[in-house]
């Protein structure tokens, strides 16, 4: 017997990275886990090694759309019927100076990292509720991926950063308002973690970061997951709200 078991979880950039680790961390729990993301045979190829541990259903959804978040929340209660976690995992980091930056990355970076983010949690709030006042937990979990850039703005991060501050903004407000009402909002807020997140950076950015974290083990994926694993596992009288997870040797 799981943790979760009968509960359901949507977790949104699920293709790679963070967002596989954690469907394969709540599924291990017992949840039932529906993936999205926009790459439909990475999630396809997910689906397959999660049918052995738990329910999963895929959706491929372009996240940066609100009638695609509508849908998203609206399949995962249309296959298991309820909805008690939301990983709000779907993001780009496109990092550079400020002074001519492209700003279709800005766009980019805007439109998934916080819109994505608030409209799946609009969407998802009703069932979110409903859920905390129902058996098995009698609690709900909105989990938000921001990052260290969350806290510290560093040069050649503005925007990313203005996302992700967004992002913490968003939760404790969020936090605020439901919480009495047993839905728990947490912030998780990783370093440098080993994931496809930084690939997209043009060239010489990418040159930069490997001067800045060459020397620095990062972390891997379920390192990250573990922690989310942890914080939507807890007794219903406990919340995480804000999780700051580093590598040991990074000093920022």
């Amino acid at each position: 017997m799981g943790v979760l078991d009968d509960t359901a979880a949507l977790v949104t950039g699920a293709s790679s990275g963070i967002g596989e680790s954690v469907a394969l961390a709540l599924a291990a729990q017992g949840c039932a886990v529906v993936v999205a993301a926009r790459r439909g045979d990475r999630l396809a190829d997910l689906a397959g090694r999660m049918r052995g541990i738990s329910k999963v259903s895929v959706v491929e959804a372009d996240l940066t759309r609100e009638s695609e978040c509508r849908r998203a929340v609206e399949e995962t209660v249309e296959a298991f019927g309820r909805l008690d976690i939301l990983v709000n995992n779907a993001g780009v980091m496109l990092l550079g100076p400020i002074n001519g930056a492209p700003t279709e990355e800005w766009r980019r970076m805007v439109e998934i990292n916080l819109l994505g983010l608030l409209y799946c949690t609009h969407a998802a709030l009703p069932h979110l509720l409903q859920a905390a006042e129902s058996e098995p937990r009698r609690v709900a979990d909105i989990v938000n991926i921001s990052s260290v850039a969350g806290r510290i703005a560093r040069l050649n991060n503005g925007v990313y950063a203005a996302t992700k501050f967004g992002v913490v903004a968003f939760s404790e407000s969020l936090r605020h308002e439901v919480t009495r009402r047993h839905v728990r909002v947490t912030v998780i807020e990783p370093g440098a973690t080993a994931t496809e997140l930084p690939f997209q950076n043009r060239p010489e950015i990418l040159e930069d970061m490997a001067k800045t974290f060459g020397g620095v083990e990062t972390m891997q994926a379920s390192d990250i997951s573990g922690a989310i694993a942890y914080a939507v596992t807890q007794p219903r009288h406990v919340v995480l709200n804000e999780v700051l997870i580093r590598p040991t040797e990074q000093e920022r």
